[in-house]
């Protein structure tokens, strides 16, 4: 590799430094003529000033992903870190950036995006693999999934004892969470995917995902009926987890069955674009179904994504002028639609509360008991020969799965109150941030060696 002085390294990692910064500038003069614009009717849908928040939000998340790309670190980072810039430089005097949060057809477009993404991490996974990895990532995933709620439980209610019960059982839910796609992009760097290491993480991390969205809409459930005035019972919480189960097993076996005969049945059709059309109608409408019986609407995206098979449209995809399959064809609309989210959620970090200590100390212990919670994994691998620490290490990263959480917990309401306020909210994204960003280089440093050394 050629040799870069200083002043070259620095030069070239300057150019990224810049461009943020320029775009921000011309962000602020254009945000401040369409605001005094969007004044003169505040009634009227305008169209105008939501493109040019799409603009400012999707150049400075490409930047910004860029940049951490750059620097090693994952996409969804940088795209954070830009929202959390946005939405801070009012503390600056900055304010012109405050029109991005208050514009609600974003957040319309967020929800979409995270609709997206989990249809997608349902079309990485499959039934018949998660019923093949084996006893072990069943145990791995479900202390994976019981030690950081706990523990994230304590943390909480330590730091706000005056605090909603139902508060603490939802920042420990926000633990549960493992990103299964930061782990297995390193996994897939290091050709260690295939390891006994890989294939128990990644079936872990799978399994891990189902029974989050499981606690979630458990948790959620119980928060929406105690918002409602309704009092805590026992059977409330099992009557949410059969619904959430009775769900995710008819989709199974339901929409296994309706995806085979519909996916069939469009092969009639003449037109371009009906995979992607049908697959997007699919996960549409197990996501309402999912809305309809009271759990979030993306375990019905993740139940869609899970149940496709590659069987079920296989003449539809030979049909493409390109052979895509339905991953490859959601690839634009994700990469379109899901920074939205993750930048908006980094606009709901208010970064003033780290002035009070006590927040800065709940962001540090809620992260180490997020990491702490994941090495109890370790405890479920069986057999020999496996490096139980790597497994414990691969399942830390909560990534975009724990903002999902996070974000859902932001819009919950107990008596006129957030149930994640805005110190909760901060600390558990800044947790979010750190277990992503420390979760590759310890993943490498612990399995650059060769595979069974």
């Amino acid at each position: 590799m050629r040799y870069l002085t200083r002043a070259m390294r620095s030069h070239r990692l300057s150019r990224p430094l810049f461009l943020p910064v320029a775009a921000a500038t011309v962000g602020v003069t254009l945000l401040d003529a369409w605001t005094a614009h969007a004044a003169a009717d505040p009634n009227a849908v305008d169209i105008l000033p939501i493109l040019l928040a799409l603009v400012i939000i999707l150049v400075g998340a490409k930047l910004g992903g860029s940049l951490f790309e750059a620097l090693k670190l994952p996409a969804v980072l940088g795209e954070l870190t830009v929202g959390i810039v946005f939405g801070n430089l009012s503390l600056a005097g900055f304010t012109a950036f405050e029109a991005l949060e208050k514009q609600p057809m974003l957040d319309v477009l967020a929800q979409i995006g995270v609709l997206f993404l989990l249809f997608e991490v349902g079309l990485e996974s499959n039934v018949g693999s998660m019923m093949k990895v084996g006893a072990s990532s069943l145990l791995v995933a479900l202390l994976g999934v019981v030690a950081p709620m706990v523990l994230g439980w304590t943390t909480s209610h330590l730091f706000f004892p005056s605090h909603n019960e139902l508060m603490h059982w939802f920042i420990g839910a926000t633990l549960c969470a493992t990103s299964v796609g930061i782990t297995a992009r390193v996994l897939t760097d290091l050709q260690r995917i295939s390891s006994p290491e890989g294939r128990i993480i990644i079936g872990a991390a799978v399994i891990d995902d189902v029974l989050g969205l499981i606690v979630l809409a458990v948790v959620s459930g119980i928060i929406e009926a105690a918002n409602r005035g309704e009092a805590f019972e026992a059977a409330t919480a099992f009557v949410i987890l059969g619904k959430a189960v009775a769900f995710l097993v008819g989709a199974v076996i339901v929409g296994g069955w309706l995806s085979r005969h519909a996916f069939g049945a469009a092969t009639y059709l003449r037109g371009k674009g009906i995979l992607l059309t049908l697959s997007l109608a699919f996960c549409f409408l197990l996501a309402w179904i999912a809305g309809i019986m009271g759990l979030a609407p993306i375990v019905g995206a993740f139940a869609a994504g899970l149940v496709l098979d590659e069987v079920h449209y296989r003449e539809l995809r030979e049909r493409e002028p390109h052979k895509h399959d339905i991953t490859e064809l959601m690839h634009p609309l994700a990469t379109f639609l899901v920074p939205v989210f993750f930048v908006l959620m980094g606009m709901r970090v208010d970064l003033s509360v780290f002035g009070d200590v006590s927040v800065l100390g709940f962001a540090a212990v809620l992260t180490l008991a997020a990491i702490v919670g994941k090495q109890a994994c370790s405890l479920g691998v069986l057999g020999k020969g496996v490096d139980k620490l790597a497994v414990g290490l691969g399942m830390i990263p909560r990534g975009e799965v724990g903002l999902i959480f996070a974000g859902i917990g932001s819009t919950l309401m107990i008596g006129g109150e957030r149930v994640i306020d805005a110190a909760a909210f901060s600390a558990v994204v800044i947790m979010v941030a750190l277990t992503t960003m420390l979760t590759p280089p310890l993943l490498v440093w612990r399995l650059r060696k060769p595979a069974g050394g």
